[in-house]
């Protein structure tokens, strides 16, 4: 693929990827009046999120791992259409429990597309030129990931919320066309796909009783009881017995062979912690903006956009940097460390806070994602053979979402727990009866009294705060694991390049010829899109 090509086809990738970010995203702004007037609790608001973020979690290994089997322009367009339409049916729910049921299905797609998106990418950009087209998919997922409750907020002020699920379909039928005509991939070998279905079913339940006992744990039973147990141990054998099943089938959905690889074990415990910081924060924002501070779904969306600004900047800027000069080890902790501050100093606001002072802590905080989320797919990546690529790719996107479901569900507890309890001294300390709070809903501020408003007010602005706090320590840790990372130099020939020296190695020299003619690649003048030599 020539250099227009390979921008060409990026295009389509990119607009998939934010597709999926924007469906993620959008709705965050406008929870807080979702929820409202589907009569949800907090419990619902923290699952609408949290349900996109388990499937997503649950079925990014498996997209990978199918990304090794099979077609993956196919894949991608498939991922493309289930989550559009899911997305266009929660649309139409009429309860909160339908609504968590279509954001679940609209997760399965978004891991495709999430996964898909970064081995798409490896395909056609070697390592070296990778650097700075990755800044391009972190200043997508940027623009998708605070742009998207900006255009959420705007559509449900003007035109109703119902509006947020459907507007990424024009967007996603552009991609799917964009893909079919621009991306040129040589064929995957033939193989008999067999995919680990076991290793699936068991992952997922794993994972789903950790995630439901850390949301109800504290709301509908104690921290430390019978359920607790029972439901901790329970899903600890069930991933046991997942790990074993992992270890013995012939195509594990999660191989364990990965895991003797250092960078990727590094990459995965630091994207767990960007997941937990990412995601669990952000989601939580539009709380504070609405509910603490009083703000429109729109105005929520604006304050966020020097968190957008920072993790655009620092995104594209550290990319070319690292295409430069093949050094990437640098930017990450530099990211790692904003990433600690940024969280430290959102956890000193309260409801009176200045906004401009919390923009300035929301650039420093976006700064750090952008310097991080995709420099730790390109170091992963890096370090990978061709065979291994969707498989590594999608263990790390498998990880920090895992990270960000965990952190969403936790910190969502947390905030649940403070915001009762500031709830309860506040209607005190003012001499209102506690039967005139706002119970379990998450309340129109500007319908309540001025004295009751006051109290809510304090309660949320002290709950987010609080939240940030418990993300920092977190985040600490993904700057430990980067700080032990060992660099290794940025290669020079993409997946595909790779994949043709593969089937060039294994053919004679009569085969060459039809080689050429399948893959449409001259069989051995495999270059770098830039015209450098491909020697890695």
């Amino acid at each position: 693929m020539t250099h227009r090509q390979v921008l060409e086809a990026l295009s389509g990738i990119l607009m998939g990827m934010f597709v999926s970010v924007l469906a993620t995203s959008i709705v965050s702004s406008s929870l807080p009046r979702i929820i409202a007037d589907l009569d949800g609790s907090q419990s619902a608001f923290t699952w609408v999120v949290t349900a996109t973020l388990l499937t997503t979690t649950i079925s990014t290994p498996i997209w990978g791992k199918l990304a090794d089997l099979t077609d993956r322009k196919t894949l991608v367009q498939v991922a493309l259409v289930i989550t559009v339409v899911s997305s266009a049916l929660a649309g139409f729910a009429q309860g909160t429990g339908t609504l968590i049921t279509f954001r679940a299905f609209q997760g399965i797609g978004a891991g495709g597309l999430i996964s898909l998106a970064t081995v798409l990418v490896a395909d056609i950009i070697s390592p070296r030129e990778r650097g700075k087209y990755m800044g391009f998919m972190g200043a997508v997922m940027a623009v998708g990931m605070i742009g998207g409750p900006l255009l959420g907020g705007a559509l449900t002020d003007s035109v109703g919320w119902r509006w947020n699920f459907f507007v990424g379909v024009p967007f996603a039928v552009a991609a799917i066309v964009v893909l079919q005509r621009t991306l040129r991939l040589p064929p995957m070998p033939k193989r008999q796909v067999r995919l680990d279905y076991w290793g699936a079913a068991l992952l997922s339940a794993g994972i789903s009783g950790l995630l439901l006992w850390v949301t109800f744990a504290g709301n509908q039973f104690d921290w430390m009881s019978w359920q607790t147990a029972a439901m901790v141990v329970g899903s600890v054998v069930v991933l046991a017995v997942a790990v074993r099943v992992e270890a013995r089938v012939e195509a594990p959905i999660i191989p364990l062979s990965l895991f003797r690889n250092r960078t990727l074990v590094l990459t995965v415990i630091a994207s767990v912690a960007v997941g937990v910081a990412m995601f669990g924060t952000a989601v939580f924002l539009s709380q504070y903006m609405q509910v603490a501070r009083g703000k429109s779904a729109t105005m929520s969306g604006l304050l966020t956009i020097p968190m957008i600004v920072g993790q655009f900047l620092a995104s594209t800027v550290s990319g070319q940097l690292i295409s430069r000069s093949g050094r990437y080890k640098k930017f990450m902790v530099t990211g790692a460390v904003a990433l600690t501050v940024g969280l430290a100093l959102m956890g000193t606001i309260d409801y009176h806070t200045s906004m401009v002072l919390i923009g300035v802590y929301l650039f420093v905080l976006g700064a750090g994602v952008g310097m991080l989320m995709q420099n730790l797919v390109l170091a992963t990546q890096n370090t990978l053979a061709v065979s291994e690529m969707g498989a590594g790719t999608s263990t790390v996107a498998f990880f920090r979402s895992l990270g960000g479901a965990v952190g969403v569900s936790v910190l969502g507890a947390v905030l649940g727990s403070r915001i009762a309890s500031e709830m309860a001294s506040g209607l005190a300390a003012a001499g209102i009866p506690a039967g005139q709070g706002t119970g379990t809903s998450i309340p129109d501020v500007n319908a309540l009294p001025p004295a009751l408003r006051d109290v809510v007010e304090s309660a949320y602005g002290a709950g987010v705060a609080d939240i940030f706090l418990v993300a920092a320590p977190i985040a600490v840790v993904a700057l430990v694991a980067i700080l032990f990372l060992e660099e290794v130099p940025l290669g020079l020939k993409s997946g595909v390049q790779q994949r043709i020296e593969d089937m060039d190695g294994a053919s004679t020299a009569d085969d060459v010829p039809d080689a050429a003619a399948v893959t449409g690649f001259a069989p051995g003048t495999a270059a770098a899109i830039d015209g450098r030599p491909s020697s890695r």
